[in-house]
């Protein structure tokens, strides 16, 4: 994977101190930590549901210290905001084609050269959906790594990784639990996410 903001050493040391401070400015507080054994790893991004989840997001991992990638749509990425949004760890995926987006997110983990968390929107977009994507899901299974439950609640203005999951392999069992978890959880646009 190419250099990213989280691995330019002065920039990202910049960069946190700006995420600290704006962070605690604001009134929000960060939680929880990465585990070891989840320094490879898929993050669920949920709820996403508003364009402010992104740059929150960035600032999230920047307090937490985490080598972060996300996927966004690719429209996002043409001229002239490609190169920065690749910068700031983003993955370019085209809804439009059917593409094997699984192997190669869980081929890129499998391959970095140390730690790399990948963060996946189950939405799949900022609109209400009725139904999660389950590519975090395989991408996962597929790596044979652990799924980190990242949150934000806007209401309360926490944002953080809850618990580590191992899928088991039982989707529908699997999905219930992971969205149990967030059904607490509001979005920016809160009513535009349905963890239920």
């Amino acid at each position: 994977m190419q250099r990213t903001i989280f691995t330019t050493p002065i920039v990202n040391a910049l960069f946190r101190w700006l995420s600290v401070a704006y962070l605690r400015l604001a009134g929000w507080k960060v939680l929880g930590s990465l585990p070891p054994e989840a320094s490879r790893s898929v993050f669920i991004a949920a709820p996403h549901t508003s364009n402010w989840d992104l740059p929150y997001t960035l600032m999230v991992a920047f307090v937490l210290r985490l080598n972060v990638h996300w996927m966004g749509k690719a429209s996002i990425f043409r001229f002239p905001f490609g190169r920065l949004m690749r910068w700031l760890g983003g993955i370019a995926v085209d809804r439009s084609k059917s593409n094997n987006l699984v192997a190669a997110s869980a081929s890129a983990i499998t391959q970095a050269s140390g730690a790399l968390q990948l963060i996946v929107p189950p939405e799949g977009t900022r609109s209400k959906v009725r139904y999660w994507k389950t590519g975090f899901y395989h991408i996962a299974q597929t790596a044979q790594v652990p799924i980190v439950m990242a949150y934000m609640d806007y209401t309360r203005k926490i944002s953080g990784l809850g618990p580590v999951f191992y899928p088991t392999g039982d989707l529908e069992a699997d999905m219930r639990t992971i969205k149990a978890f967030y059904a607490p959880f509001k979005g920016k646009n809160s009513e535009q996410f349905e963890a239920g």
